[in-house]
């Protein structure tokens, strides 16, 4: 089994598990050590968990609830398989306020609303998406908590109270101010005096976008303004608050059409570049 960390916090740690085991290899008991949902991008397993037997294909979910014993098994899966792991401290799950026989479940079928949000995640982990991984994790758990106790999944599009709209606004407000800082969801969430899950849902039915996209957002403004002016991409790069140069080249490409240094030569008066790319269309 070959793991990656993707992302940790304090609330939330993001795992690519690839896995090579064949039918031959026998199956060995595990424990889940956190509460965990995660998405099969690739291949199939079983899965044994409190004495039922499932088959988990790509758009399955697996559940996990910490302490509890469980065993993959591979009879008649030969091709291997992948998942994007979302696993969940006890104070984050708390937060969802899910009974415990739903964290329980074991595993979910391909389902159309969890299969969209897992594949969000993996263009997330592969720099493809501007929503933040500790996000798409909150809004999985929670679409599989409204799934798997047959309730419906909360409208995004909820009225939201006067309150709740100057909490988004002042904690939107923080982050253009600390966006060139090492923040992420836990930490404005703190700053806001919220639960992640909690703010999240708050911010985005306020803002109509997640933290980490306004996050984004305010740094690639800062960047237009700073490469307008003549500061070098990669000075630029990490004055705004990325830390790595390829991962703001291509998130600057995706947002603005254009990569950073076409955009500075445009910006400091080359505006013909735009007109000879238009004529060559």
């Amino acid at each position: 089994m070959n793991t990656i960390i993707l992302s940790q916090s304090t609330s939330i740690s993001v795992i690519d598990y690839r896995c090579n085991a064949s039918p031959a290899e026998r199956p060995v008991a595990e424990l889940h050590r956190s509460h965990s949902v995660s998405y099969v991008r690739r291949g199939s397993f079983g899965l044994r968990y409190r004495g039922k037997q499932y088959e988990l294909v790509p758009g399955s979910v697996m559940i996990g609830y910490a302490g509890d014993e469980f065993c993959c098994t591979h009879e008649h899966h030969v091709c291997g398989d992948e998942c994007l792991s979302f696993q969940f401290t006890p104070q984050c799950v708390e937060s969802f306020g899910a009974r415990e026989s739903t964290w329980r479940t074991g595993a979910l079928p391909p389902l159309a609303g969890l299969g969209m949000l897992g594949e969000l995640g993996q263009a997330a982990a592969e720099g493809r998406s501007d929503v933040g991984l500790d996000e798409i994790g909150l809004l999985l758990a929670a679409r599989f908590i409204a799934l798997a106790s047959g309730k419906q999944a909360a409208s995004t599009r909820v009225p939201t109270t006067t309150q709740d709209r100057r909490r988004a606004v002042n904690a939107a407000m923080w982050i253009t101010a600390h966006a060139h800082e090492d923040i992420d969801l836990e930490r404005i969430a703190i700053e806001a005096g919220m639960s992640p899950f909690h703010f999240l849902r708050l911010f985005s039915r306020a803002l109509s976008v997640t933290p980490h996209q306004y996050l984004l957002r305010s740094r690639l403004r800062h960047a237009a303004r700073l490469l307008a002016d003549g500061r070098s991409v990669t000075d630029t790069a990490y004055d705004v608050g990325f830390n790595d140069l390829s991962n703001f080249v291509r998130t600057f490409h995706r947002a603005a059409g254009v990569s950073p240094k076409y955009f500075q030569r445009v910006a400091r008066g080359q505006r013909k570049i735009f007109q000879e790319k238009l004529d060559s269309i």
